[in-house]
């Protein structure tokens, strides 16, 4: 697929604790990241241990960020490459290519990660129902840019666009997701 990575000094930060807000709605959470606590913004039904294609929850668990997609370069430790207008993420449950990168054009159901609100600027792939892919138990969980206003995601974490600004060149090559 063509992903680099840069090399920035240190090891980086390894894990990422993500929990609801106490006293929020479903989907506003709490990112902590080393000193770091950083609003942020979960999928629409919160946090479930028992997640279904198309539920609008955010999966409990520990999920590694293995690779990002990136509109432009930015420093960062994990391996990453830039956006193009033909990538897509197959969400069909019924495709043997569930919760994969596929190009476009595609007949399967997809996500397409070109979008022009600037919200898959930045999209972290997660190993969430990566392997081996359950179908229906999810996909594209994402860790991406938010809005303004930490409106609910489908089912991703995602962070304001100067805090993911911030966050990015911190991470370290294996750092994870704690979701809770």
């Amino acid at each position: 697929m063509g992903f680099r990575a840069a090399r920035p000094q240190g090891r980086g930060l390894r894990l990422l604790r993500v929990a609801r807000r106490i006293g929020g709605e479903a989907h506003e959470g709490r990112l902590i990241a080393g000193g770091l606590v950083l609003p942020c913004a979960l999928g629409r039904a919160g946090v479930t241990y028992a997640k279904r294609e198309g539920d609008g929850a955010t999966p409990a668990g520990r999920w590694r960020l293995l690779y990002f997609y990136l509109r432009k370069p930015t420093p960062l430790r994990l391996p990453w490459r830039r956006t193009r207008r033909s990538d897509i993420w197959c969400d069909d449950p019924r495709a043997f290519l569930y919760n994969r990168p596929l190009r476009a054009p595609s007949r399967l159901s997809h996500e397409a990660l070109w979008r022009d609100d600037g919200l898959y600027d930045v999209v972290g792939v997660s190993d969430y129902n990566m392997r081996p892919a359950r179908r229906g138990r999810g996909s594209a969980i994402f860790f991406h840019i938010a809005r303004d206003d930490l409106s609910p995601t489908a089912g991703c974490v995602a962070l304001r666009p100067r805090d993911m600004a911030r966050l990015l060149p911190r991470l370290g090559r294996k750092v994870a997701l704690l979701i809770d």
